[in-house]
């Protein structure tokens, strides 16, 4: 496999320090409009200055003038975990900063680094939860403290700096490589042999020595990679697979156990494989993802089938109604998925990182980027409770979108991904450039052999599928311009035209590549297929089936209650699919033909099936996509849905 040296590091949060691709960061690819445009510009207007204000009213940010003050720990308030939200809105902010570089925005940074700088210990040490006078000892709760996981939010955050800002006077990279230094010190080879029961500081480490060049942080992350399995967190009830300490890294199967650690550990242990040339490791990472996204994942990309420990379930078991699959989860699974792409250039990988985003991670926020939802659920039962705009709610309740929560990791995770997503939308090697998600963009960069390409991304998707790549500068020698088609797309259309010749052609799922010397003017244009197309489930997951679900693109569908009024029900638990119906697209929406359940409370609901009077009623109506779903008020809502008739 062809490995390529990355140099100079781009403005992105993943740059591995070889791979068979590059990323393009910030400074290469601007998203433009569109989708993820409108949804960007949201969270830069509402969502960093929503969470901002709550980190102060909660408590959560004056935790860190308290802790210089003396006033911990009597007045500290939130989870003891709580740092870390500080951390990853640092982060979004330092990327926002990066793409729009606005001042108030930077001051607004400034002003949190220095808060919480002055909390930091002479020998590194950084948390507000431990290790000062009435406050447990550091490292002493390392199944549930979450000290080095917050670190590693931490360092996340000064990555996001440096690679935006070079050579920033704030200091929080000085603060990060501080904290690092301890970290090494006490639980390096010689030191501690323990691990963090929430896995997040390999991660951090792996960038923060990547953006240093310092590879003590790099091998201190391996570290704590490998010593996951060794039993050496406490057993709990439900067993070390919570924590993946229970089975080595590389010995393990898929994914199990809380699902965004088990994210994050992955990506950190590809992060290891990938800086280290350990390609034992990435190959069984490799295999674990696929065995994940095969068996352990629902249809919107989400992951965690489990409320109580927020955890996967075992293969197969993707109950839709009790479906946890945590904002935080998804977005987990994308670090995961880039990881591989970058390291393998497999588009599977992409495919999964879109569908993550459009079925999780913009369903999270509401329009207005001022509420969230924390679990995405595929079946609500009953109509949400519309949560109090001032309130905190509790974690995890599917319901309507709430502006807060008791564990609110969730807003600012989205607010880091949302900020860093022109870094996800294309690709490099050494002889082209690769688009790996469909947005509105401008993207100009260099080739490894200096020469420079430009090309403009017109696309209303996922509106439509037509995607239209226009030239913007001359290049003197061919290079190669690659597009995915998803899985999904059987039936795309290739269109070039230059001034020397005019192709189309049929293409098939996957990476299609373009090799000319293309010159100013010159047009690439896909066309995806986006009908709207029926998706039955595999046959092993017993909770759907006899089911079926309806996809356009990659949007993911649902039926909402709001919608079945002229049906004459007001349930979407009342309604089958009517078998062998295909869903049509009319006025901007796709309708489905339903058929009304009986209902009659009298009837024992179990025996033989009852006799086809031929009396059933049909109706047509619309779906929505599952991102919008309780836009319109409180409502019962399904995702896959029966057939009958």
């Amino acid at each position: 496999m062809t490995m390529h040296t990355i140099t100079p590091a781009p403005q992105a949060p993943v740059v591995p320090g070889r791979g068979r691709l590059r990323p393009l960061g910030l400074g290469d690819v601007r998203i433009t409009g569109g989708f993820w445009g409108d949804r960007q510009a949201v969270n830069g207007r509402n969502t960093l200055e929503h969470i901002g204000a709550r980190l102060e009213s909660e408590g959560w940010l004056p935790n860190f003038d308290l802790a210089v003050s003396g006033g911990l720990p009597a007045g500290r308030r939130g989870r003891e975990f709580s740092d870390s939200e500080i951390y990853k809105y640092l982060e979004a902010l330092a990327w926002e900063i990066g793409r729009t570089d606005e001042d108030e925005l930077d001051q607004r940074f400034r002003a949190v680094v220095a808060r919480v700088a002055a909390a930091q210990e002479e020998d590194g040490y950084l948390n507000t939860m431990f290790g000062r006078p009435g406050q447990r000892p550091r490292w002493s709760d390392l199944e549930w403290g979450h000290e080095l996981y917050c670190l590693g939010h931490l360092f996340q955050a000064a990555v996001a700096r440096e690679r935006t800002r070079p050579g920033a006077d704030d200091g929080l990279l000085g603060i990060a490589r501080r904290a690092a230094d301890l970290v090494c010190a006490t639980f390096g080879p010689d030191g501690r042999d323990a691990i963090c029961g929430h896995a997040e500081i390999e991660v951090g480490l792996a960038e923060l020595s990547r953006v240093t060049s310092d590879r003590r942080y790099l091998a201190q992350a391996r570290i704590f990679v490998e010593r996951h399995g060794r039993g050496t967190l406490r057993d709990i009830e439900w067993g070390r697979k919570y924590f993946q300490d229970d089975i080595a890294v590389r010995d393990a199967k898929v994914l199990r156990g809380h699902a965004v650690r088990a994210n994050y550990l992955a990506s950190g242990a590809v992060d290891v494989a990938v800086d280290t040339g350990d390609g034992e490791l990435l190959k069984a990472l490799r295999k674990q993802w696929e065995r994940t996204i095969a068996r352990r994942t629902y249809i919107t990309g989400g992951q965690g089938s489990h409320h109580q420990d927020e955890a996967f379930g075992e293969d197969w078991e993707l109950p839709p109604d009790r479906a946890y699959s945590e904002t935080c989860a998804g977005i987990g699974s994308i670090m995961f998925s880039w990881r591989l792409l970058l390291a393998g250039a497999d588009s599977r990988h992409a495919d999964v990182i879109e569908r993550t985003l459009f079925n999780v991670v913009a369903t999270s926020p509401a329009p207005d980027g001022r509420a969230f939802y924390y679990a995405n659920t595929l079946h609500q039962r009953v109509p949400g409770v519309p949560a109090d705009p001032e309130g905190t709610s509790p974690r995890a309740s599917s319901s309507l979108r709430a502006p807060w929560f008791e564990v609110s990791c969730c807003p600012p995770n989205v607010a880091r991904t949302l900020a860093s997503l022109d870094s996800y939308v294309a690709t490099a090697d050494s002889d082209g450039i690769q688009l790996q998600q469909y947005a509105p963009a401008t993207v100009t960069t260099t080739l490894d052999d200096g020469r420079m390409v430009s090309f403009d991304v017109d696309t209303q998707y996922p509106a439509d599928g037509r995607v239209v790549v226009t030239h913007t500068s001359d290049a003197s020698e061919p290079w190669t311009l690659s597009l995915r088609v998803p899985a999904w797309a059987s039936g795309a259309t290739l269109r070039i035209v230059t001034a020397d010749f005019v192709q189309q052609r049929t293409v098939d799922p996957g990476m299609i590549e373009i090799r000319h010397a293309f010159r100013a003017g010159d047009v690439v244009q896909l066309d995806l297929p986006m009908a709207p197309r029926v998706s039955l489930p595999d046959g092993r997951i017993d909770a759907v089936r006899g089911c079926v679900a309806v996809e356009r693109g990659p949007e993911v569908l649902a039926l909402e209650s709001v919608d079945l009024a002229p049906a004459g029900v007001d349930d979407v638990a009342c309604v089958a699919m009517v078998t062998g119906s295909e869903p049509v697209e009319r006025d901007g929406r796709v309708w489905i033909a339903v058929s009304r359940l009986p209902l009659d409370d009298a009837r024992w609901p179990y025996g033989e099936r009852p006799a086809d009077d031929g009396a059933a009623t049909t109706a047509e109506v619309p779906l929505v996509p599952y991102h919008e779903w309780a836009e319109r008020g409180p409502s019962t809502m399904r995702v896959w849905i029966p057939q009958q008739g």
